[in-house]
């Protein structure tokens, strides 16, 4: 069986970050609730060298979309990643699933050979396939900020599990 690169990014992304907005949401009811700052959260870090939650939101969302845009060979969005309120953040996230929602799998086609650059002209560059740069780096990068967004939340209190996390219902 083979599976495409459409297949196994996209579908993914989208299911992640539907979950990652869903516990947003019970972070910023959790917060109301039990009447923390909203800030309190959304810069908790699990060590001082971390980034925030909200970086972690930033960036998976980064990910997901410039994966995306790279394996369709489209031009990446760009974004400022100020986004300082649960609001703005699922504003991006919305906004993140919509740019990979209108990527057609035809874009995909021929992507697993395609060869990706990251961080072009620097000492940090990188050269991957497009089938190497989806399971080797991209995915494993954005589960890492999902996951870190999501062990944020738990840790400071927010009733959430491994459905939650999976986007189950």
């Amino acid at each position: 069986m083979t599976v495409s690169l459409y297949t196994a990014s996209v579908p993914v992304f989208q299911q992640m970050l539907g979950s990652l907005g869903e516990l947003l949401a019970k972070a910023q009811v959790h917060a109301s609730e039990k009447k923390i700052e909203p800030a309190a959260l959304l810069q908790a870090r699990l060590f001082p060298d971390m980034f925030a939650l909200a970086r972690q939101v930033q960036i998976a969302c980064d990910f997901a979309r410039g994966v995306s845009a790279r394996l369709a060979n489209v031009e990446v969005p760009k974004n400022d990643d100020k986004e300082a309120s649960f609001e703005e953040l699922q504003g991006l996230i919305a906004q993140t699933q919509t740019f990979i929602a209108g990527l057609a799998p035809s874009q995909f086609d021929g992507g697993e050979a395609r060869e990706i650059v990251t961080r072009p002209g620097t000492p940090k560059e990188k050269r991957f396939s497009g089938s190497a740069y989806l399971l080797s780096y991209g995915l494993p990068q954005f589960f890492f900020h999902v996951t870190t967004a999501y062990a944020l939340l738990r840790h400071n209190g927010v009733e959430i599990g491994k459905r939650d996390y999976m986007g189950l219902k």
